[in-house]
């Protein structure tokens, strides 16, 4: 079997790259292909919505907060099972450090350009090459996207000289796939999703030929070290539902390689923490859109609180530390009582408060991970901790706070990146 690979990317944000990578993985797929996506840099929606696509799981790739072990043995073990391999990109494909395109040079996969051709035509060739040649990326080809008829596809391919080849054009999209302020809709909310996925799918041009030519992708495979039980004989129950769904499936797979028993529990549903759990993880999500739901439901509030009460070690990160505060004041000037477990309360901004790579310096080792909210935490309680931002700025980053047997940030985790440091999360203090 030989698998093929391309990282799709472009001059920047808003230009169409999830809905071609999950045109192009439903379009491959249903041709009879094997197909797994990945996605560049911290992301948990649109991993979402290209596992819909896909058909499989969808990791993050992160030369920094991942590492480069990591990520080289995710794609060593997919280039394996698979015939073609749909890396999506973050941002433009030179934005952050690292990159696109450093993730792109590093693992020697070629970029396919997603570029809106909604208001040119041959110019496009030219941000081609410029994308290409600017930081000497291996290369695949172009993908129009946003054209506005047949002509306006043949002016790019006809001018396209042989070394810039146009792979494929989507046209422009009455109804696309909706957002909002922290990204795509969730997969769950869309109904309709399979069916706007296939007419995306049926909607894009491609030449297969082109892709079929792209040489053989085949990372030399890895052997990452084995976790440590850590975790072994412990239950950890996790909020999993529309509220709470911001989790990778690295930091799940982590936590059973340490031994660890996984257990989940809707508070939207109103279930209350298994009674049997020896800790509790409240992912970030959507606590905000189902505010009203969350302050109503009054029995997963009782065990949480009970649940505290005991000791339980208990992680909250971002949406999580958000419902257990004492108040949360929604973008409309709402309020809605919380669990009540944090002293403070949560006021909703219209402008991002926290965004970027983050790291936090636990004792067991250095955890990293990634900050995005547009909420502030108004609360009386000292700072456990801060993280430290990726670029090296003097200014703190997030806080760490713990209140009791509670800790809580704003701070995603990527437990891979420090597993020893997320053991801790969930282990009774001083045991790690």
């Amino acid at each position: 079997m030989t698998c093929r690979a391309v990282l799709l990317s472009a001059i920047a944000s808003g230009q169409g790259k999830t809905t071609v990578t999950a045109a192009l993985a439903r379009k491959l797929g249903r041709a009879g292909n094997r197909v797994r996506v990945f996605k560049t840099g911290p992301d948990f929606i649109d991993p979402m919505l290209l596992a819909v696509a896909s058909d499989s799981t969808v990791e993050v790739l992160d030369l920094w907060m991942c590492g480069e072990a990591q990520c080289r043995a995710l794609l060593a073990d997919a280039a394996q099972t698979c015939d073609y391999i749909l890396i999506e990109g973050v941002m433009g494909l030179y934005d952050g450090a690292p990159s696109s395109a450093d993730l792109a040079k590093h693992f020697d996969v070629p970029v396919l350009a997603v570029l809106d051709v909604s208001a040119m035509a041959q110019t496009a060739l030219a941000l081609a090459r410029g994308l290409r040649d600017h930081g000497a990326v291996p290369w695949a080809g172009i993908i129009a996207n946003r054209v506005a008829s047949a002509g306006h596809a043949a002016m790019i391919s006809e001018a396209a000289p042989p070394d810039l080849p146009v792979v494929g054009h989507l046209p422009r999209q009455s109804e696309s796939l909706p957002e909002r302020h922290l990204g795509l809709h969730l997969p769950s909310e869309l109904p309709d999703l399979d069916a706007r996925l296939d007419a995306l799918a049926d909607a894009l041009v491609l030449d297969d030929a082109v892709l079929a030519a792209l040489p053989p992708f085949s990372p030399a495979a890895i052997t990452l070290p084995a976790s440590a039980p850590l975790l072994a004989g412990k239950t950890i129950a996790i909020a999993r539902d529309t509220a709470f769904a911001f989790i990778y499936a690295a930091n799940l797979r982590t936590l059973a390689a340490m031994g660890a028993t996984l257990q989940f529990f809707s508070p939207l549903a109103n279930e209350p923490v298994p009674p049997d759990a020896d800790a509790i993880w409240l992912p970030g999500g959507y606590p905000e859109l189902h505010a009203a739901t969350l302050a109503a439901n009054q029995v997963w509030q009782a065990s949480i609180k009970n649940a505290v009460a005991r000791g339980l070690p208990l992680w909250a990160e971002c949406g999580g530390m958000m419902a257990l505060t004492e108040k949360l004041t929604a973008a409309d000037g709402s309020e809605y009582s919380m669990a009540g477990v944090l002293p403070g309360s949560v006021r909703m901004a219209q402008k991002l408060a926290g965004l970027g790579g983050q790291a936090w310096p636990h004792h067991t080792g250095k955890l990293h991970g990634h900050t995005f909210h547009y909420s502030h935490f108004d609360t009386p309680l000292t700072p456990l901790a801060h993280c430290q931002r990726k670029n090296g700025h003097a200014s703190t980053g997030e806080a760490v706070y713990q209140h009791g047997s509670v800790q809580a940030s704003y701070f995603h985790a990527y437990f891979a990146s420090c597993p020893a440091a997320a053991a801790a999360l969930f282990l009774p203090e001083g045991t790690c």
